[in-house]
Formats: C-alpha cells, sequence, structure tokens
C-alpha cells in the first residue's frame, strides 16, 4: 500500500470542518498537535478569508530597515544605462556629485543593485588546458628524463606513500625512486636536486601534469619546479593528459615496481624506503632487459656530461628595487638597487 501524502493546508481544513461539526477546541488541537493560540489562530482566519486563509501567508517583513530607496535604485541603473562601461565605484562617485543631499550606499550595494538588473557582464577568465607537447625519442643517456608520481598505497602504520621514481628514457637506469609522504613541491626540488648532483643534469624531462610538475593555475601551467627545470637549461616534455601510453617505458617501470617492492607493504616510510633501495639496485644491476639486448641498465647508462652547479644569483639595474610577492600583494620591499 502506497504512502498517503499530508498537506498542512488538508490538515487545516479538516481541523476547521470539525471545529464546524460542533468538536471542542481543546481536544481537537491536542489531537492535531498545536496548541490552542495556534488552533484559534487557524479558525479566525478561515472565518476572515474562507478557504484561501487556510493556505501559508508569506513571511517576508513588511519593512527592511536598510532597504535601499526606491529612488536611490532608479538613480543607479539610469547612471548605468548612461555610463555602461562604468563599473559600481564610479558609478557610485558619479551618484554622490549628482545627489549630495543623498545617503550614499555603499560600493557592494551598488553593485547588488546592477548585477540584480543584469547590468554586470562577468568576464570568463581564461584557465589553462594541458594539452601535453611534442615527444622526442632520443637514443643517448640523459637527453630525456621520465618522472611522476606514481600509485600512492597505504602502508602498515596507515600513512601513504607517493613514490617519486625518476628514470632514463635510452637506458631505462632508475636514477631513484622515493617514498615520500606528499606531493609538496618543496620535497620534489630536494629529490631532484639531489639527482642533479649525482648525475648531472638532463637534456629533458618528461612528466604528466599534475602536481608539482605542472599548474593548472599559472601561466602556461609553469609550476615553481618547472621554472627551476628551465632556468637550469632542462627543456620540458609533457605527455596529454589521459594518455599514460606516451610514457610507456616509465609505466613499465612502475608494474615491476609494484610486484617486486610493493607487495605486501612495509610498516613505515622509513622502512618502504629500504625496500626501493634494495629494488633500486636490483633494477639497475642484475634485472636484464630486452630492450638492451638482455644488458642490465648499469651497463648502459653514463653520468650527464652537464654538472649541476645550481643557479646564478639575479642581478638586478641600479635603478630597480627587489620585492617579495605574494598571492596578495606586495608583502615586503628590500633596498633599492
Amino acid at each position: 500500500m502506497p504512502w498517503k501524502e499530508c498537506h498542512v493546508e488538508d490538515d487545516r481544513l479538516r481541523f476547521v470542518a470539525r471545529l464546524l461539526d460542533g468538536e471542542k477546541m481543546a481536544p481537537l488541537c491536542k489531537e492535531f498537535g498545536i496548541s490552542r493560540k495556534t488552533g484559534y489562530k487557524i479558525f479566525d482566519r478561515y472565518k476572515d478569508s474562507g478557504v484561501q486563509g487556510l493556505t501559508d501567508r508569506s513571511r517576508r517583513p513588511y519593512r527592511h530597515a536598510n532597504q535601499l530607496p526606491l529612488t536611490v535604485e532608479k538613480w543607479i541603473v539610469r547612471l548605468k544605462r548612461e555610463y555602461p562601461t562604468w563599473g559600481a565605484p564610479k558609478i557610485r562617485e558619479r551618484l554622490r556629485r549628482r545627489c549630495p543631499d543623498v545617503h550614499c550606499p555603499a560600493i557592494s550595494t551598488v553593485h547588488a543593485v546592477l548585477d540584480r538588473h543584469g547590468l554586470v557582464t562577468r568576464r570568463r577568465r581564461a584557465r589553462y588546458r594541458a594539452e601535453g607537447t611534442s615527444l622526442s625519442r632520443p637514443a643517448q643517456p640523459n637527453d630525456l628524463w621520465c618522472a611522476d608520481y606514481k600509485g600512492e598505497f597505504m602502508l602498515a602504520d596507515r600513512r601513504y606513500c607517493y613514490p617519486r621514481p625518476v628514470t632514463d628514457f635510452a637506458s631505462r637506469y632508475l636514477l631513484g625512486c622515493e617514498a615520500l609522504s606528499t606531493t609538496k613541491e618543496q620535497y620534489a626540488f630536494k629529490v631532484f636536486e639531489r639527482l642533479f648532483q649525482e648525475f648531472g643534469l638532463p637534456g629533458r624531462i618528461r612528466t604528466d601534469n599534475g602536481v608539482p610538475f605542472a599548474s593548472t593555475s599559472a601561466l602556461y601551467g609553469l609550476s615553481k619546479l618547472a621554472v627551476w627545470w628551465l632556468r637550469l637549461g632542462i627543456q620540458l616534455e609533457r605527455i596529454k593528459p589521459g594518455h599514460p601510453e606516451q610514457n610507456g617505458r616509465h609505466e613499465r617501470m612502475h608494474l615491476t615496481r609494484k610486484r617486486e617492492a610493493t607487495k605486501p607493504v612495509a610498516a613505515n616510510t622509513l622502512q618502504q624506503q629500504a625496500r626501493f633501495d634494495a629494488f633500486l639496485q636490483r633494477f639497475n644491476g642484475e634485472r636484464p632487459h630486452e630492450a638492451l639486448d638482455m644488458k642490465v641498465p648499469a651497463e648502459v647508462y653514463t653520468r650527464s656530461p652537464r654538472p649541476y652547479v645550481g643557479l646564478p644569483h639575479l642581478e638586478y639595474p641600479f635603478h630597480d628595487w627587489s620585492a617579495t610577492v605574494t598571492h596578495s600583494a606586495v608583502s615586503a620591499t628590500a633596498a633599492r638597487r
């Protein structure tokens, strides 16, 4: 049997009908679960307006203490139509000068009036869409490195581990595999700086479009890490979103790493890092690769001839001054140079 729909207006109508049949107010209010004051109010509304009085009335207040006068609102709309390219601050200032005796509303109120009348044009900000770059197929070590964060998993201590492996494209050499607890940029800087110091600088680095390698809110999708690479003379390669096969050699290494170093998971990050280190030694020095004519990557890989010496200090002309810029504004300034 389906549920019966019950409306408040129907209950009120039944309540009034039973009152008209002669039932007493007090027991009837108790049966309907309302107070006697509410019962008398419903009955009085029925006597004044009939059945229409049993419907819900508007709860809108009769007056608003801070409501903008209709005359001022019309003036705002008129000024906007007179100066269609002006915004709320200029409209407010024009209104203050034209009507000095009128209490001038706030800029936010002027904007709300314009928006309510459909006079505000919202500009859509062009957001960066990752499309990928042209991809190379070098045959020499260090011409292209591949990196990403792949396959986060939970350790036995209920904390997540984010593996960050880096491989050489031509030799399949696993340059490093770090067990990190986050994907923040500051940790990626330290990992890559250590790799650059040990193996030198590559010609290119291929990544996906995720954090920290790219940023959807930055110009051309460049993150701080990507800008650092460019300043070091490293070119960027990015695969298309949703196409991991464009980094197929790196993805194949992930499968081997997952089978040999993460099943079962370690107790904590330090023990998981020890497993990754042991896997790195086996992968580079013991495991032969069919694509390398059954050689191990350590027999093919050689250190990059480009050493890492860090970034030079930025020099500015004497008439410029340096400033620390945050997301909101300039927060601090240094001495003028």
